[in-house]
């Protein structure tokens, strides 16, 4: 059957997963990565693919997916997208997913840790892009600035954050930092990465990934 994403996210096992997987990040020192990041990541890559001309069933399948992304942090941080894949996978099927619907979500979770990922279809694609783009300083836990490592620093220094985006043209972050508390040169020592994936995952739907930092178009 087509399983939608209100099925997934009243699904009890997912949330404790999301849940579980969160504390177990809160004990290793890392940004939030709880409910507010998943939902933030689901409707904004089905939001993206929406915009961009795609299929119901896809914008449904990538919603989806960004809601399930971070499940394998349960298990441990180290290859989360691929142990997250397969946690994915057997949810789906026990609730009676379509097969090449399951493929499509556990295709796009496997490839979106930037480590390994690479947006092989649209929905890895919208994935990447809403996951890579989800800074703001609301996703540092402590308040204890003396306690900050570098990625503390950089999330908590990007005071506004947004994502635009329209159809064969661009998918735009545009962010605002505190200078006084992050020189840029720090945001791309820890995000430079990233923002090449999300380059390469705005090709995948024909669009140009462009970062905008203090008003300043920075690529």
């Amino acid at each position: 059957m087509q399983i939608t994403f209100e099925d997934v996210k009243n699904n009890e096992a997912v949330n404790t997963y999301i849940k579980k997987a969160d504390e177990s990040l809160i004990a290793l020192g890392y940004t939030e990565h709880s409910f507010a990041h998943v939902t933030k990541v689901a409707h904004l890559a089905s939001g993206i693919l929406s915009e961009f001309g795609y299929s119901e069933r896809e914008v449904e399948l990538a919603k989806i997916a960004g809601y399930l992304h971070d499940i394998g942090n349960v298990i441990n941080r180290t290859d989360h997208a691929q142990s997250g894949a397969v946690m994915a996978f057997r949810i789906l099927d026990k609730m009676g997913a379509e097969p090449e619907d399951i493929a499509t979500i556990v295709t796009a979770i496997g490839n979106h840790d930037e480590s390994t990922a690479f947006p092989v279809n649209a929905v890895a694609a919208a994935l990447i892009l809403a996951d890579k783009t989800d800074v703001r300083y609301t996703r540092v836990r402590s308040r204890d600035m003396t306690n900050f490592d570098i990625h503390d620093r950089v999330n908590y220094a990007v005071k506004e954050s947004n994502v635009t985006y329209k159809k064969d043209e661009h998918i735009t972050l545009e962010i605002k930092i505190d200078t006084n508390e992050c020189a840029v040169m720090d945001y791309f020592e820890i995000f430079l990465n990233r923002m090449i994936l999300c380059r390469k995952a705005a090709d995948k739907l024909s669009a140009q990934f462009r970062l905008v930092i203090n008003g300043q178009t920075i690529i």
